[in-house]
Parts: structure tokens; sequence; C-alpha cells
């Protein structure tokens, strides 16, 4: 199947704008996608037999990557961990009293840090008009999972080997590592790769319909 190169991303289809009105297109979609990351971080839904919750955080990271590009999904998800650095509730597992930096660089910081990064590979994936494309698009979310997944257990590693390795359940640090960052999310994060890929063709359509 041939990549077709579309410089348009989905934020850029339903809202046109220039000018001053571009500025203020953005900063209001950046304070919307804030919200949206938020929000999306907070809701769990139980998925027996994974000991884990689906949770929407990495959803959102990704498909707002895609709907947004590359620059402004950036501008967005570094707006959001600066929201998160200056101690408000925004992560997944943070808390009034578990946030800010001390939250940041705890374990679950290398997954922070691939969300950005993430976000930016969607961002370019869209770019090159996978959005628009089922299948092409399913392999947009498993590299950027894979990406999210790189830094989070690569971070969780150290963290467990400099103090957090319990001998008394675990084998070695890495069996510690894989089953408190990796495997228990494996099924949530396939369910999710499976819908951003449907929803972003599907929201192509939609506004290819709206515009007949």
């Amino acid at each position: 199947m041939a990549i077709t190169t579309n410089d348009a991303v989905i934020a850029e289809a339903v809202w046109d704008a220039d000018g001053a009105g571009l500025w203020a297109k953005r900063i209001i979609l950046v304070i919307l996608g804030v919200m949206a990351l938020a929000l999306c971080a907070k809701v769990k839904f139980p998925l027996p037999p994974s000991p884990v919750p689906i949770n929407l955080g990495t959803f959102a990271v990704l498909t707002l990557g895609a709907a947004y590009g590359p620059r402004l999904g950036l501008a967005t998800i570094l707006t959001y961990m600066l929201v998160g650095f200056l101690g408000f509730d925004v992560f997944t597992n943070s808390s009034a009293s578990n946030n800010g930096w001390a939250y940041m660089i705890g374990g679950t910081g290398g997954y922070l840090g691939g969300f950005v990064l993430a976000t930016v590979a969607l961002g370019v994936f869209a770019r090159m008009g996978w959005d628009r494309n089922v299948g092409l698009m399913a392999i947009a979310m498993l590299v950027g999972n894979i990406v999210i997944y790189a830094l989070g257990v690569a971070w969780l590693y150290t963290m467990v080997d400099a103090g957090l390795f319990d001998a008394t359940k675990f084998s070695s640090v890495w069996q510690q590592t894989l089953a408190w960052g990796f495997t228990p999310f494996l099924i949530g994060d396939v369910i999710k790769i499976i819908a951003a890929a449907i929803l972003l063709p599907v929201l192509w359509k939609i506004i290819g319909a709206a515009r007949t």
C-alpha cells in the first residue's frame, strides 16, 4: 500500500483559521487538549483477568497527537506536563499528597517522557496520512505504545534496581519490572490500539461527508 503525504491533520481540517485567529485557535486547542488528557488520565475501567484496569490516558495521548499534528501536539503535551509539574492532580496515579516533580520522577517518570515522544511520533504519522487508514493507524498506535513502554520500562527498571526489588516475590529485577510496568497493561493496550485505529479514519470520513 502506498503511503501518501498529507499536510492536514484533523485539528486543521475542522477549524480553519489564519492570522490572529490562528493563534487564538492554537491556544484554545492546547487548553482543551490539556483538559482532555487530565480527564482521561483519571478514567479507569476494570478488565479481568488483568489486575490493572484500562486507563484512557495513553489512548488520549496518542489520539491527541494524531489529531493535533506534531507541533501542536508537542505544545499540548508539554503544557500538560507543566501543569502536572506545578502540582495539579492531572496524572493517572497522582493525588493531593503525591504530585508535582516528586511524582514525575517516580516510577511512572519514564512513561511520562514516553508520552511526549509518542505524541510527536503520532503527529508525524498523521502528517503522512496514516490516520486516514485503519491498518496504518493501528501500526502508528503500536509504534507509539512501543515508544512509551521503551522509556517507561527502562526508567522503572532503574527504580526497581535502585532499591525497590523484592526478592521474596520476584526472581530478578527484570521480572519485577515487567510485572509492575508491562504485562498487566497489554490487554488494555490492544483494545485501545484497535479503538484508535478505527476512530481516526471514521472522523476523517465524517469530515469528508460534512464537506460534500
